[in-house]
């Protein structure tokens, strides 16, 4: 198995605008304007989809399919082992041509308790093209206050309560489930997550969405809010969360480590990869991955997948890399 050059998959007629700044970074014809998520190497579908979300690899198979099949030489023994042939990981590039509605998503054990699902939703972004995002509260809010909030519909007041931070290219932001948050117009990101469809919405106005149907989970707003973290985060906490990359192993805070890997590799000449199951995104300028077929030119706004059979891989060039990876499997002695 080797390294596979992904097409781009975008969900359309999503519920806010944004698209063209993904086929701009891919190089592909301009997208619709309501096709702002590219989901890279998915397995997940969008919440209440039987099948949209799901990426096909270039033979036609989906990959969901081909893991299931041969879950070892996609993903390794020592993670089948851990996890089975679930990936537990999520990639996406995401275009905010408006600023998202402010939402959070559940931990996993609050997933796993009151809908069944296997995970919850922490994510963490690297940053493409700046701009503001909107993350944790600068104070503690009470239960009734929080439900009020919602109840009362004022997106002003919400995001005055929320920390607002200037991201720049080059920088990782990390939210932990619970944690309200939203990006701002103008900004491109690839997003690592776990594998869930899973958002709880505290407004929504201006948005093609109803909140007050949709918002919660289907669990009533009472019983979702329990899951949105309502204490308030100092400027210092904040700052462990969004900060430089620099590259390495892993470039987001070892809090980050139990959901998934972020590794950011600056080639000038020659580079290896460790093996294992990952997703690559090329930011930065042209770089070619050695294969058992030759040279697989991976200009940048490529996206691939490099199965754990593909072994150490092998690139060179003048460029930068992202390895989205899932967390690293316990050492068997």
């Amino acid at each position: 198995m080797s390294v596979i050059a992904l097409p781009s998959n975008r969900p359309p007629e999503r519920f806010y605008r944004g698209g063209r700044r993904i086929t701009d970074f891919r190089g592909d014809p301009p997208a619709g304007d309501h096709e702002p998520e590219d989901w890279v190497a998915s397995v997940t579908t969008l919440a209440g989809e039987s099948s949209l979300g799901l990426s096909t690899l270039p033979d036609g198979r989906l990959l969901a399919d081909a893991i299931a099949a041969d879950p070892v030489e996609w993903l390794g023994d020592a993670h089948l082992s851990r996890w089975g042939a679930d990936p537990m990981l999520l990639v996406k590039l995401l275009d905010a041509g408006q600023r998202l509605p402010v939402h959070a998503h559940p931990p996993r054990d609050f997933a796993h308790h009151h809908l069944g699902r296997a995970h919850g939703k922490a994510e963490a972004w690297y940053i493409l093209r700046g701009g503001e995002v909107h993350l944790g509260f600068v104070r503690d809010v009470g239960g009734i206050e929080l439900f009020g909030l919602v109840e009362q519909r004022d997106a002003d007041r919400m995001l005055g309560l929320l920390h607002r931070v200037t991201v720049a290219p080059g920088d990782v932001v990390y939210v932990p489930p619970g944690v309200l948050h939203a990006i701002g117009e103008g900004v491109l990101l690839v997003e690592l997550q776990e594998p869930e469809d899973l958002s709880i919405l505290v407004e929504w106005e201006g948005f093609d969405l109803d909140g007050a149907r949709e918002g919660h989970l289907g669990l009533g707003f009472p019983v979702a809010l329990q899951a949105v973290e309502r204490r308030g985060r100092t400027p210092e906490e904040i700052a462990r969360l969004v900060r430089q990359a620099g590259v390495g192993e892993s470039v987001l805070p070892a809090e980050a480590d139990p959901f998934f890997r972020l590794e950011r590799v600056v080639v000038d000449g020659d580079a290896e990869l460790e093996r294992g199951f990952a997703v690559l995104v090329v930011t930065d300028r042209s770089l070619t991955m050695e294969t058992v077929d030759g040279g697989l030119p991976l200009p940048r706004g490529t996206t691939a997948l490099a199965p754990h059979a593909a072994g150490r891989l092998r690139i060179s060039g003048r460029g930068e890399l992202l390895a989205c990876r899932p967390p690293r499997p316990p050492v068997v002695e």
